[in-house]
Order: C-alpha cells, then sequence, then structure tokens
C-alpha cells in the first residue's frame, strides 16, 4: 500500500525554511504509526549543499534528530529496504534521478514505496514520483540515464507552479511551457502544485492538501482546481 506525501516545495511565502511542512508531516507519519521511527534522508538534488550540511539543515528546521541521510550507509540498497521513512529533498530534479540511476536504486526505492515504506518529497524529491521528470522546472545540468522516473503517481507533476508572467520576464510562462508538453504529450495529465500545497497518495487514492489548491491539467489545456482533502482515484 503506497503512502507518500509530496510538497510543490520547502517553503511557502515568507514562512522559512520546511515550516509549512511540519504538521502535515507530523500527521503522516502519526496516521502510518512511523512517528519515532528513524527517516532515512535521500539528499542527492543538493548541489550547492554537500550531503553532510543537507542532513543538518534539515534535520534543524523539521526538528527531527532522527534523519539520517543515505550516504552515510556502506550499502544504500539495503539502508532503503530497511527504511522504516524515507525522505527526499528538493533541488535540482536531473542531479536526483541521475544519481538514483547511477547507483541503481531507482528499482529498490519503487519496489519499498510499494511494500508500504511512507515516502515524503518535496520539490524534486516530488517530482520524481510521477511517471517522468518531463516537466520539471529545473535546467538539465546533467542527464540522467533515462527521463522516466518513479512512475508511483502515473501521472505528470510541476511543483512551484505559478501562474501568469512575472513582471519584466519575455521568455514562457508556465502555463505556456506546460501546454507545449501536452501538445506532444496529449494522452498524459498534469498535476501543478503551486507553492504551499501538496498531495498526499494512499495506495489507488490521492487526496490534495496544504494552503493552495492543486490543479490537473489535460490536452488541449484544461485546467481544474482540486478542492483540498478530496480523495481521487489514481
Amino acid at each position: 500500500m503506497k503512502k507518500m506525501l509530496l510538497f510543490s516545495g520547502s517553503s511557502y511565502q515568507d514562512s522559512g525554511y520546511l515550516t509549512h511542512t511540519r504538521e502535515f508531516i507530523e500527521s503522516f507519519l502519526n496516521n502510518h504509526n512511523v512517528l519515532n521511527e528513524e527517516i532515512l534522508f535521500i539528499p542527492y538534488a543538493g548541489v550547492k549543499l554537500n550531503y553532510d550540511d543537507y542532513e543538518t539543515k534539515v534535520k534543524t528546521h523539521l526538528k527531527k534528530d532522527n534523519i539520517i541521510s543515505i550516504h552515510r550507509f556502506n550499502h544504500s540498497k539495503e539502508a532503503i529496504k530497511n527504511a522504516k521513512v524515507i525522505l527526499t529533498g528538493g533541488g535540482n530534479t536531473f542531479m536526483l534521478l541521475h544519481k538514483l540511476y547511477q547507483y541503481n536504486l531507482l528499482e529498490t526505492l519503487r519496489e519499498q514505496i510499494n511494500l508500504g515504506t511512507p515516502f515524503i518529497g518535496w520539490s524534486a524529491g516530488s517530482n520524481i514520483v510521477g511517471k517522468s521528470i518531463k516537466t520539471t522546472n529545473d535546467m538539465p545540468i546533467i542527464m540522467p540515464q533515462s527521463l522516466d522516473s518513479l512512475n508511483l503517481f502515473p501521472y505528470q507533476i510541476n511543483p512551484h507552479f505559478i501562474s501568469g508572467k512575472i513582471s519584466g520576464h519575455n521568455g514562457e510562462s508556465r502555463e505556456d511551457r506546460l501546454q507545449e508538453y501536452l501538445i506532444v504529450n496529449p494522452n498524459d495529465t498534469i498535476y501543478a502544485l503551486p507553492e504551499g500545497s501538496a498531495i498526499e497518495v494512499l495506495n489507488q487514492q490521492f487526496k490534495t492538501l496544504g494552503f493552495q489548491k492543486v490543479l490537473k491539467i489535460t490536452y488541449p489545456f484544461e485546467i481544474e482546481t482540486l478542492e483540498s482533502e478530496i480523495f481521487h482515484s489514481l
């Protein structure tokens, strides 16, 4: 039974790093009886932070001393197989997926989440749960073995969604980019997560959480606003 909590990003407005996620994370862990279990952290999306510093930052801001990064284990696959909870942070989605392929961890991660290990992610950590990472906002600073990702949430995810153009920006808006994706991939569905929003997956259902509404976008560019706490089928 899949149990996943997927945030758009690590911050919401001026709330500070991971502050807005704490209440949702505590509730999620408590609901699945793993509130005090050790949490395995996957920091591979981090590019500007080394893994030690990333681990410390997450532990400090989530106020949890029971978080330990996967880079501290001699055997990464065994660490995933033995994990009671898995937490994957944001950064660059291409780097995260590249590392999971490089260390041959993608299938192990998929298997364990399908077996019921609770999974929490934000930004890049949420993006890899979708069908592919083709709707990430990140630059392809490195090429993974494939753009296919975990496909545990069998649709496209677009974290950090913002509507309209930023003042002074003359390039394409987020809507423009997602519409381009749907023109090329008309049978796909995109779930756009504005900042402050999240998706919780429970087996073959999911519901939306947070302070903003999640958007469901389909071809040619039809947008449905999803109500919070309403369950939908995967």
